[in-house]
């Protein structure tokens, strides 16, 4: 089972590195600049190889980057659609020079110019990110949203129709998030929503195209459109529920990234042992059944 946390880089990448090590991360995520904006930190090559060579020693694999907040991929006004861009092929290039699997990407608001509009200017600038790098050793992860005010990606149809416009889909993939797909509607905070909406995304998407989880419960209601990540276990979705979701048979082996709160240094442990004790659980009661 791979799993980790989103890791602050304060510091720099080498103290990330020790930090995820530190709480046994097997996966992890992190900015690889500011999420709120400014220039990107300088990567120097002692700090960039240092990181590399120690994720491989200890075997954190995948290497996630969430892409910048500021990035308005969907954004129908000129400039900021010219600067998201400018921003987001920085970033892709910064993943590649660390050695990152994939870039997780909020694909922004359309604005008031409608979805399809929206969803062409995501195509176009993802086409433009991918026409600059040819080596492909980093893909781009399309994250769903919570579905408030004008943004896109809430619709698993949303995430479809960007990856049809993509001139190379194999470069582009998923990531879903549990709380961002909850407050959107999908019911998976019940044995029988949770079925029927890995289905409906193998039927829309393809599970294939699934490549990293985002595990948060959620602070706020079901289909209520707003986007809280909460303790594994203690809102919304509920403990059962998370269980269900890291034990499914089309999602278990996939990478869970935690983005649960950090306000004491004691959530990301404890956050973490609730997650490994599912996956403990669901064996013990597996072997208990084949032995009754």
């Amino acid at each position: 089972m791979r799993v980790g946390v989103h890791v602050s880089i304060a510091g720099g990448l080498p103290v990330a590195l020790e930090r995820a090590k530190r709480l046994s991360c097997s996966t992890m995520q992190i900015f690889s600049r500011s999420p709120r904006g400014g220039p990107a930190p300088a990567l120097s090559d002692a700090d960039v190889q240092a990181f590399r060579s120690g994720r491989q020693a200890a075997d954190i694999q995948p290497l996630v980057v969430h892409a910048p907040y500021i990035i308005n991929l969907a954004s129908p006004e000129a400039r900021m659609h010219s600067q998201s861009v400018r921003l987001y092929r920085e970033d892709y290039a910064r993943c590649e020079r660390i050695g990152a699997q994939y870039l997780v990407t909020h694909v922004g608001s359309h604005r008031g110019s409608g979805e399809e509009a929206g969803i062409a200017r995501v195509a176009e600038a993802l086409n433009e990110t991918l026409a600059g790098s040819e080596a492909g050793r980093v893909m781009i992860l399309l994250e769903n949203t919570a579905g408030s005010g004008q943004g896109l990606g809430e619709r698993f149809e949303h995430l479809a129709a960007m990856r049809a416009g993509v001139t190379q889909p194999k470069r582009v993939g998923v990531c879903l998030d549990t709380a961002h797909t909850f407050a959107a509607g999908y019911a998976i905070h019940t044995a029988d929503g949770l079925e029927e909406t890995v289905k409906a995304f193998d039927r829309i998407v393809g599970l294939e195209h699934l490549k990293v989880i985002h595990l948060n419960d959620s602070k706020v209601d079901f289909d209520s459109r707003v986007d809280r990540h909460w303790h594994i276990g203690e809102g919304k979705i509920g403990l059962e529920a998370m269980r269900r979701i890291v034990n499914h048979p089309k999602l278990r082996d996939l990478p869970f990234i935690l983005e649960t709160p950090k306000d004491t240094d004691e959530d990301d442990p404890r956050n973490l042992a609730t997650v490994r004790g599912f996956r403990t659980t669901e064996q013990r009661n597996t072997t208990h059944a084949r032995t009754r």
